[in-house]
């Protein structure tokens, strides 16, 4: 979230798109409510089903699932053809008047620089001209035909009202109806939010979905401000904090990136993300990136990380592919790996092509799940109902299983979708032998390490001089982990400003990243958490909820990363001088000596306006982005690609073009790739969600939530269930070209069918809670049908758009 789930109460216009949170997030959904009630705001809801939100919005239009990008596009240029966007923010805030490279170009669906063979783009040309003094071009009028402005509206041209309808199955009156609401707040004193969640992320185009309803609450000025933003709603609350330590596989905590191969040079791999300003007076702050970086191997090595060894950086793995869920579970099917942890993860559940990862896991020597309960990984040796996936007597698999402490039964912090750290106590002792996962990596971490001190092994320094400052090091504690990562100095830190003066002892907890040096004095496990455990205490387990300001500012309520901000980017709430855009919901604002106001500003607190600095202070540009220069895999400009199984078999803006139907940059290998369904043999588009009364695969465990859902059913249409001969309660079969379940059907008015390019298409919903373990009645895996294929940049699988036939069972 840019925002947090309180400030929506603080919209004009809500927009859920690529969610249901009246119905997965109920919690948080209190803050729409809260916004119709006392603000009068207006809900619309974009979904191919009349959801549980539908139901209560103001709005409803249906889409095709996966046809986001056009929908939206089609907002960018409805937006720009009847001029209604914030010209102060757009012209002052972003990149719409910088020039782009002369080589760049886009012709057939293809940006410049794809490489067929290995589907993906060289992106070199995916820039900004430059002058001779290495700073941006830039065109204040707006009318040179390579500036970002006319590029893009060149290039969303063809996004029309018609092709909305046509592609999307959206009636042309209910998208512009959608589009006129959210131009209502192109102006200052409006605002409207976007709250999405996995119904955007789990495409193959999804980051790019998630891209282009950013790109339109630019063009409205409503990112930084108070009601606006971009909201993901996170599924749990440590979704946030598993990205923010990050746990994927090319990631370090606090968004900082493993180096790949070719950088086995430290300067270098400094030097290509600590980017220098692109304009005069920019901030760029990722410039401290040598700060993040060394304070974090510091943690992570203490002593044994010096300048001589490049501040550890010599011992951190170099990259030779990226190793994200798709390739692991490729690896293991080509016999390449011989084990794998599990650990609080559930992958033959959660990930695509139940099929393969069952091949997959049987050809691994030993599998360790760490869960607090049975799951279906751990029993992926057994076949359930009419399935014939293994044959256990020949899977050579060794399982452990480890049983780990939940939430409950542990201290520490929950990051939430606001970003906020929120320090959770110890409810209840954990059953039997059952250990935290702390302890049970802690006691595998000093037999390995052990193991390396008394018998050697190819390089075992990273592992043997890895700082373990713990008072026991078998199992340390919430409150030391905590202190670790949010940092501390190593030596007495002089004040930047007054050499005489000690700012921090050493030992002394920081008060935010500001502190952070190279030099090695300091440490911090993950440098947007500094300060949340500062020189005053823990800040994450504040519990003030007095809001002087009236719009949901709870600034002593927990602590929010970064610097305890609450709205990203609020710079961007003011126009240039520093004066609100809606003084009624004030953020920040320029007193004539300091940034002031609700919140922390983010932004240099005496940078005075008048120098031109940018809002957007980590981009070296100072400004957003429309142009998305050597960014996301795909293109600069977010474009239409189809799902990988789709109803059409072509994409309706390149219908003759090749290699362009689907993403081009995809994550996808060649087997999977070959082994998609076509709309032939399965004719229906079918999407995967949640339910209210289930919490993903945990909560089918409980008996309360088995009675409240004790069976696994698929919603289809009415018009679908009358030319199949369904009846409501009917048992029947869906299948892929990967497997099949059996489920009830549920036949239901909430899914209609759709024109899309003269034809209907319908849809089959389908629920995930179900699996073959727990209290409530045994079903099938719903990614038994999903299809082998992710995001081009998360890696996140395509669960929400695939094709299915549907019969009796």
């Amino acid at each position: 979230m840019t925002n947090h789930w309180v400030d929506i109460k603080n919209a004009d216009i809500i927009l859920i798109m690529g969610g249901n949170a009246a119905e997965a997030h109920p919690c948080g959904f209190k803050w729409v409510t809260e916004a119709k009630a006392h603000n009068k705001a207006r809900l619309i809801v974009v979904d191919p089903r009349f959801n549980r939100s539908a139901s209560v919005a103001d709005f409803y239009a249906p889409i095709r699932t996966g046809t986001d990008i056009l929908f939206l596009g089609g907002v960018i240029n409805y937006l720009i053809a009847n001029d209604k966007i914030h010209h102060d923010y757009v012209r002052n805030y972003t990149d719409m008047s910088f020039i782009v490279r002369s080589d760049f170009t886009f012709e057939a669906g293809l940006y410049s620089g794809y490489n067929p063979d290995k589907r993906n783009y060289d992106q070199s040309t995916w820039d900004y001209e430059r002058g001779e003094d290495g700073y941006v071009k830039t065109d204040p009028t707006l009318q040179d035909p390579r500036c970002v402005y006319q590029l893009m509206k060149q290039h969303y041209s063809r996004y029309t009202p018609e092709m909305v309808e046509r592609v999307c199955g959206t009636p042309r009156d209910k998208f512009l109806k959608v589009c006129e609401m959210l131009a209502s707040t192109a102006t200052a004193g409006r605002a409207a939010t976007i709250m999405y969640a996995l119904g955007w992320t789990q495409h193959s185009v999804g980051s790019q979905m998630i891209r282009t309803g950013a790109m339109v609450q630019l063009l409205l000025g409503n990112i930084g401000i108070s009601g606006g933003g971009m909201n993901a709603l996170r599924g749990h609350s440590n979704i946030q904090g598993l990205t923010d330590l990050g746990l994927m596989s090319n990631l370090l905590p606090g968004y900082l990136t493993l180096p790949v191969e070719s950088e086995q040079d430290f300067e270098q791999y400094i030097g290509k993300r600590a980017l220098k300003p692109l304009r005069p007076n920019q901030l760029s702050y990722w410039q401290n990136y040598r700060k993040f970086h060394v304070s974090l191997m510091k943690a992570w090595w203490g002593p044994a990380a010096t300048a001589e060894n490049n501040w550890g950086f010599d011992y951190l793995p170099k990259l030779d592919r990226l190793y994200d869920m798709l390739q692991v579970y490729e690896l293991m099917n080509q016999g390449k790996m011989n084990g794998y942890i599990a650990q609080g993860f559930n992958p033959l559940a959660a990930a695509p092509n139940k099929g393969k990862l069952i091949q997959g896991f049987s050809k691994l020597k030993w599998l360790v799940i760490m869960d607090p309960l049975v799951t279906e990984t751990s029993e992926f040796w057994r076949n359930f109902g009419d399935h014939n996936d293994v044959d256990p007597s020949k899977i050579q698999t060794e399982v452990f299983r480890l049983p780990t402490t939940c939430f409950a039964e542990e201290n520490g912090a929950l990051v939430n979708s606001g970003r906020w750290l929120q320090w959770h106590w110890k409810g209840a002792e954990p059953p039997g032998e059952a250990k935290s996962d702390i302890e049970i990596m802690s006691l595998l971490f000093t037999r390995l390490r052990r193991m390396y001190q008394q018998e050697g092994g190819k390089y075992p320094d990273p592992i043997v001089n890895l700082a373990w400052p713990y008072a026991d090091p078998e199992s340390p504690t919430a409150e030391e982990l905590a202190k670790e990562y949010t940092g501390k100095a190593v030596t007495d830190l002089a004040d930047p400003k007054d050499p005489s003066r000690i700012l921090r002892r050493a030992g002394d907890q920081l008060a935010s990243f500001a502190e952070l040096r190279d030099d090695g004095s300091t440490s911090s496990g993950c440098w947007i958490f500094a300060g949340a455990w500062g020189p005053e205490g823990n800040l994450m387990a504040r519990r003030d909820n007095s809001d002087p300001t009236g719009i949901g500012q709870t600034l002593n309520w927990a602590w929010a990363w970064p610097a305890n901000r609450r709205v990203l980017y609020n710079r961007a709430s003011c126009d240039p001088s520093g004066k609100p855009f809606n003084p009624r919901r004030n953020l920040v604002s320029w007193n004539g000596k300091a940034w002031v106001g609700a919140d922390v500003p983010d932004f240099k607190l005496d940078e005075n306006p008048a120098g031109g600095m940018g809002p957007f202070i980590m981009n070296p540009e100072g400004v957003a982005r429309f142009f998305s220069r050597n960014g996301l895999a795909e293109g600069p400009f977010p474009e239409h690609y189809e799902p990988f199984e789709n109803p059409l078999g072509y994409n309706p803006l390149h219908p003759q073009a090749k290699g362009v139907t689907s993403n081009p940059a995809a994550r996808v290998f060649k087997d999977d790739l070959a082994a998609m369904g076509t709309v032939d043999k399965f004719p229906y588009v079918a999407t995967t969600y949640r339910l209210t009364e289930h919490f993903h695969y945990w909560t089918k465990h409980c008996h309360i939530n088995a009675v409240l859902q004790p069976e696994q059913f698929v919603e289809i249409g009415e018009a679908m269930a009358k030319e199949l001969g369904i009846a409501n309660g009917t048992r029947v079969k869906v299948s892929s070209n990967r497997g099949h379940i059996t489920a009830v059907a549920l036949v239901t008015k909430r899914i209609r069918p759709m024109q899309v390019e003269g034809k209907p298409v319908h849809h089959v919903g389908i629920p995930i809670h179900w699996g073959f373990v727990g209290l409530a009645k045994p079903g099938y895996l719903a990614n038994t049908l999903t299809p082998f294929v992710g995001d081009g940049n998360s890696q996140t699988p395509e669960f929400k758009s695939f094709l299915v036939k549907v019969e009796r069972a």
